[in-house]
């Protein structure tokens, strides 16, 4: 029998960083409900139900072995032509990033297409993408916690070598100040 895995600490955060990463989904694209890792279970649960009509608009997960500035493992945004299940597992490659502050801390998203989605095998950059998606995700980011009256600011999109610098660093982080907790217990 296979044991229970733990999807942050547990997983490869990939064989081709950080040019294509795995992503653990715990948010499907179009889901209201907004689930994340439990850290210490390694389940995902029920965080809230987003306070807005507004829905995500792409799969919406977290990288294996990364520890971002906002203290939880480095998000990242799955582009794909299907709605992805919690805890799948996505092989997914990196063409850029958004640069956000949530609540006054840094919170950028890793931007990605499904690896083993046909129709997406065009896209390697993030000024691949069609200018309205790019608009979905800004206006998404800057209005889903409006009503819960937080602020978020969208600084904007940068390109895929940013984006591999800060999966470089979340990687490193992970390393200098996770590891060494999990080593303790």
């Amino acid at each position: 029998m296979i044991g229970t895995q733990h999807p942050w600490h547990d997983l490869s955060p990939g064989e081709n960083l950080p040019f294509e990463v795995t992503a653990v989904i715990e948010i499907p694209a179009g889901s209201r409900t907004k689930y994340e890792l439990d850290k210490p279970s390694g389940l995902i649960k029920v965080d809230r139900v987003l306070f807005s009509s507004i829905h995500y608009p792409a799969n919406y997960g977290l990288i294996p072995h990364t520890y971002y500035t906002d203290h939880d493992p480095l998000d990242i945004l799955v582009i794909c032509t299907e709605n992805l299940v919690p805890l799948t597992i996505v092989q997914s490659r990196v063409i850029g990033m958004m640069e956000m502050i949530d609540g006054g801390v840094q919170d950028n998203k890793i931007i990605a297409v499904a690896s083993h989605d046909i129709s997406l095998k065009h896209i390697e950059n993030i000024e691949d993408l069609p200018p309205h998606t790019l608009h979905e995700i800004k206006n998404f980011f800057e209005d889903y916690k409006k009503l819960e009256n937080k602020k978020v600011e969208v600084l904007g999109f940068s390109n895929r070598e940013s984006a591999y610098n800060c999966i470089n660093d979340s990687l490193i982080s992970y390393t200098t100040e996770i590891v060494p907790q999990l080593k303790s217990k």
